[in-house]
């Protein structure tokens, strides 16, 4: 019976294998030219630098062009186009060629494609797309390639979750799919008992992993699950890998206490990093008997406990260790007395926020150091002299302590360092400037008032990022500042300079990315030289005394991120001109003299990527032109659909993506690359590699710069040091602005922070506030809004602070929401409005006030403090024969307070009663209200 049923099948199968048997004996040697040839033609890339493509031709067979491996029959079975330089989609036939075995297209940044569905019994052993922009998902069909032992789809825009048939990819050796958009678990890989390498970092793979996915991988060597978002305890099974050499946890989410490793001392792991998890306890004891062991990184965890530094001491390999933000009292004496023989082969040290109260001593002897680290940490007084004799130091940092002053003699100096961190300590006086190789000085936070600018001039020729920030630098900026040839990032933010901002720094707007001049004395106006190749990122020069209109040149910085210019004196109209800047993020022109509508005309361009925009406390007026509002378009994006989290920072170079050591010096000056190179000579790359990816794992390094700009949010002033990228925020409170709030203000749906407070609105609250779901503070207190509070707005989960006082609001507050959970202040100055925690004022009269708390007396009199009536009101009714009887007896004083209240309360309609809080005591008081 079951062969009846089939034989109506026979006829298909039969034309499927005449096809595939047609397919595979029809890719003669001449087929298979004209269809490279085709490849060719249908790919764009660059003739006069490639080595491959650009030879292509038939004038000889295939078999002999460059990048094309035939087999002795002929047929083509490797093709390599890797740095081929190439646009253009890839053909997705190429991966149908039957005898093709290893397919390398990587390094082509501009070639684009995505997998096919792959064949039954397909061929290929090696496929190699690393750093193109394939994308796209992994097709459930990759389990025909049985015979595949390389698969590298690293650093491009691969997305979706891993097909549970990968599971039978069981000649896998190596499986590299970092750097892309993974997401979901992973599949169990205990099948693939070949697997030596399996990177998978740098995705957002999520869940816990199952001891079993690791089991019986006898050949594992290396295991990358880094910057993802697993949790969980860490699979037991990883730790008993008898070949792991580099076990790489690092930004997760597993958490627990760690198991110890068992055969340590026969363990052939060499680097481990845990790093930017939640373990926690105390660090396994198995730990110090890794003997092999180069690297070890268990930074941004929950360790805890007393940890002597010489228990690894004893590490023969150990180069690079890294013990940092932890609960850890690291104790850096050497007991023995053994400093020059401990750590024998250590060069980088990271020990921030580890309770350190001085200097390591045995570092005077490591004359090998790269890299230390000990900021935010208890140590004072001087900074001893041996710390810049290290031939090899290029990077140290010490801010966060309290440290005073420099040990002498600082002159004859020959230090190599490239990074210096000093910031948020205790130093005074003259800021050194005797490092010959620095490319990044951070000074700021600190009590400097000079440095020498003629030495940074002729003795810093590769200093491009310098930080005086928040010293105590004074008088006018000096124009020497313009001279450091090489600089594209100067902050002398939150010192004392005065006079004029210098011309020639305006003029250096070419080769400037950032320029913070804020918090500081100066005046006059802003020079109108913005360079026309103007490349600045950021600029800020709030909190001064700047006067005169906004320059006009400033639509030449097509590239900038970031303006503030609040806090001045400015004297002009809404800048329309800036919407020419399509990548402006960040606009805050707060506290100043500007005034007339905010209406641009379409011409003048997009404002899609603003997401902070604070215009409060100018002259503005009209209404909110809808045009301008249904032009921010990132304000408009859903953070469920794609919203981005992280901070706000942009590169000081163009296109720099630190992966590795190479990619991290590429723009570094020739000269200070050789010597990089010399220092580093002896390390093995993939550790430099690791240390440098580590370095950047942030965001934050030594090419790049997080904005920082001051808001106000939840009525409360804020600094952001580190802008989110989904915090967004807009402010037109204290102007003039008028009509209803406008509907298109609604689509704004990213909005966290929302403040039109001390305008004059009028009309409802729109029930449509509620499309708003991420808003996290609302504010329209002290406008002209009538009606009812709509019901819709308890459904804003999120808001921490609402503000609707002093409008026309009227009937009962919403019961039984999140509403009532606001306190009474956010209610008051509406004389319509009534119910909890609002209460009908006891005398009858029209108006409510807060309801009182258990606490207070019944004779609301004895409440009312005398010094709260303003000095008007007193002139009206102080004087006359009840002054002395006033002034004398405490009881008429109070008698007399309150019936002038009442009568004050009857007769102005502008006065309201509040409560306010003095001593721990409630008083009721009139105000004025401000409308």
């Amino acid at each position: 019976m079951r062969t009846i049923l089939l034989l109506p099948l026979l006829p298909f199968c039969l034309i499927n294998l005449i096809i595939n048997i047609v397919f595979v004996t029809s890719h003669s040697i001449g087929d298979q030219q004209s269809l490279l040839l085709q490849l060719k033609n249908n790919l764009t890339f660059n003739s006069t630098i490639s080595k491959k493509l650009v030879h292509w031709n038939i004038s000889k067979p295939c078999c002999e062009w460059n990048g094309v491996t035939c087999n002795n029959k002929g047929h083509v079975i490797a093709l390599d186009l890797s740095h081929e330089f190439i646009n253009g989609k890839f053909p997705i036939e190429i991966f149908q060629i039957p005898s093709l075995q290893v397919l390398d297209v990587s390094y082509n940044l501009g070639l684009h494609g995505s997998l096919p569905n792959f064949p039954h019994q397909g061929s290929l052993h090696n496929l190699n797309l690393s750093h193109t922009n394939f994308s796209g998902p992994i097709p459930d069909s990759i389990h025909n390639l049985r015979q595949l032992s390389t698969l590298d789809l690293s650093n491009c825009q691969f997305n979706g979750t891993l097909p549970s048939s990968m599971s039978h990819l069981t000649n896998l050796v190596h499986l590299d799919l970092s750097f892309n958009n993974f997401i979901g678990p992973l599949p169990s890989f205990n099948r693939s008992k070949s697997l030596k390498v399996l990177s998978l970092n740098h995705n957002d793979f999520n869940g816990t992993i199952p001891s079993t996915h690791f089991e019986g991988l006898v050949n594992l060597m290396s295991i990358d699950l880094g910057d993802n978002s697993f949790e969980g305890r860490v699979p037991s099974t990883l730790f008993r890998l008898q070949s792991l050499q580099q076990l790489m946890l690092y930004y997760n989410k597993f958490e627990g206490v760690l198991e110890e490793f068992p055969n340590a001392s026969m363990s052939l792991l060499e680097m481990l990093d845990l790093s930017g998890n939640n373990f926690e306890g105390s660090i396994p004891m198995s730990t110090f008997k890794l003997k092999r062991l180069r690297l070890l990184q268990l930074t941004k965890n929950k360790f805890n406990g007393t940890i002597q530094l010489d228990v690894f001491g004893k590490l023969q390999n150990l180069t690079t260790l890294d013990l940092g933000h932890n609960n850890l009292f690291v104790d850096a004496n050497i007991k023995d007395g053994s400093e020059a023989s401990s750590f024998p082969s250590l060069k980088t040290l990271w020990l921030p926020s580890c309770n350190l109260k001085a200097f390591p001593d045995f570092l005077k002897y490591k004359s090998s150091m790269l890299y230390l680290d000990l900021a935010n940490n208890q140590i004072s007084g001087k900074v001893p002299n041996w710390i810049w004799r290290f031939d090899s130091m290029v990077i140290l940092n010490i801010s966060y302590n309290s440290l005073t002053y420099f040990e002498g003699p600082l002159h004859n100096l020959s230090s190599n360092l490239f990074k210096l961190d000093l910031h948020s300590n205790q130093f005074q006086g003259l800021a050194p400037t005797f490092l010959k190789n620095a490319i990044y000085l951070d000074y700021s936070s600190n009590r400097f008032n000079s440095i020498n600018l003629r030495d940074i001039e002729s003795h810093m020729p590769f200093l491009y990022y310098l930080s005086l920030s928040n010293n105590s630098f004074h008088g006018t900026i000096h124009e020497s500042f313009c001279n450091i040839s090489g600089l594209k990032a100067l902050d002398l933010s939150y010192n004392s300079f005065n006079g004029n901002i210098p011309m020639c720094l305006l003029r250096r707007s070419s080769t400037l990315r950032l320029l913070n001049l804020g918090g500081n004395k100066l005046n006059g106006p802003i020079s109108d030289t913005f360079s026309k190749s103007c490349d600045l990122r950021l600029l800020d020069l709030s909190g001064n005394l700047l006067k005169g209109t906004l320059p006009k040149s400033l639509a030449n910085c097509k590239h900038l991120q970031v303006l503030n210019l609040g806090k001045n004196q400015l004297i002009d109209e809404f800048p329309c001109f800036l919407r020419k800047i399509s990548s402006l993020r960040v606009m805050i022109l707060r506290t100043n003299k500007l005034h007339g509508n905010i209406e641009c005309p379409k011409t003048n361009g997009n404002w899609e990527t603003l997401q902070i925009v604070d215009l409060a406390k100018n002259n503005f007026s009209g209404s909110l032109p809808p045009s301008l509002l249904q032009s921010w378009k990132a304000l408009m994006i859903d953070e469920d659909k794609g919203g981005k989290f992280g901070h706000l920072f942009f590169n000081l170079y163009d296109n720099f993506n630190p992966t590795n050591v190479q990619t991290s010096i590429v723009d570094l000056n020739s000269e200070l690359q050789m010597k990089l190179a010399k220092v580093i000579a002896a390390e093995p790359p993939y550790l430099l590699d690791h240390i440098v990816s580590h370095i950047f794992e942030e965001g934050v390094g030594l090419r790049t710069y997080e904005d920082s700009v001051t808001i106000v949010n939840k009525g409360t002033t804020m600094n952001l040091v580190k802008i989110l990228i989904a915090f967004t925020s807009l402010d037109f409170s204290s102007n003039n602005f008028e009509g209803p709030i406008p509907k298109e203000l609604m689509n704004l749906s990213a909005l966290h922070a929302l403040n039109l407070s001390q305008n004059a609105f009028s009309g409802k609250i729109p029930s449509s506030l509620s499309n708003l779901r991420y808003l996290e503070s609302l504010d329209l207190s002290m406008n002209s809004l009538s009606g009812e509070i709509p019901t819709e707005l308890a459904s804003l989960s999120f808001l921490a602070v609402m503000n609707l006082s002093y409008n026309h609001l009227v009937g009962r507050i919403p019961t039984g929401t999140q509403i009532q959970s606001f306190q009474a202040d956010s209610f008051i100055g509406n004389e319509g409005l009534f119910g909890p925690p609002l209460t009908p004022i006891s005398n009858g009269q029209k108006g409510y006030s807060p309801e009182p708390e258990a606490s207070e007396t019944h004779d609301e009199s004895s409440n009312i403090d005398w010094n709260f009536l303003s000095a008007e009101l007193g002139f009206t009714f102080g004087f006359g024969i009840l002054i002395l009887p006033l002034i004398l007896w405490k009881r008429w004083r109070m008698w007399y307070s309150k019936k002038v209240d009442d009568m004050l309360y009857r007769i102005i309609p502008q006065l309201d009663f509040v409560l306010e809080h003095h001593g721990g005591k409630k008083y009721r008081t009139l105000r004025w209200k401000p409308y």
